[in-house]
């Protein structure tokens, strides 16, 4: 793994039916994510997506490359730029900024993103994992 290698796409259509079941699994019923009514008046204008819902594609990335290591060492630093409304495909992408050795492997930290199907950005920011050398 080198500075500039791409990592693998995620890209999934966020379904207000996904929203739903994050909104179960999280405990977050806030009325911007599930309550079309309320959602109408808002600065959205209707429901959106979970922020952290947008940004497990993310770390569902950074899973597919790098496995377990992501689960033991992985952190993100990401910004919210725009959000995520239901019917909208999200493509979380990113690449290899730096690859540093350290004491018994290496720290790779990733610039990572998703990006809405209009191609506006939703989500920006780094992540980084430290693989272990055997």
């Amino acid at each position: 793994m080198n500075a500039g290698d791409p990592l693998p796409t995620i890209e999934k259509t966020v379904s207000q039916d996904d929203v739903n079941r994050y909104a179960d699994a999280a405990g977050d019923h806030n009325p911007i994510h599930v309550d079309a009514e309320f959602a109408a008046t808002s600065q959205f204008g209707r429901r959106i997506a979970h922020g952290m819902m947008i940004a497990a594609s993310i770390s569902e990335m950074m899973a597919l490359t790098f496995g377990e290591q992501w689960h033991r060492s992985g952190r993100m630093k990401i910004r919210f730029r725009a959000p995520v409304f239901p019917g909208e495909t999200v493509r979380a992408s990113g690449t290899v900024k730096s690859v540093k050795q350290i004491d018994d492997g290496a720290e790779v930290v990733c610039s990572v993103q998703v990006i809405k199907g209009n191609d506006e950005t939703a989500i920006t920011g780094d992540a980084r994992v430290r693989i272990e050398t055997i």
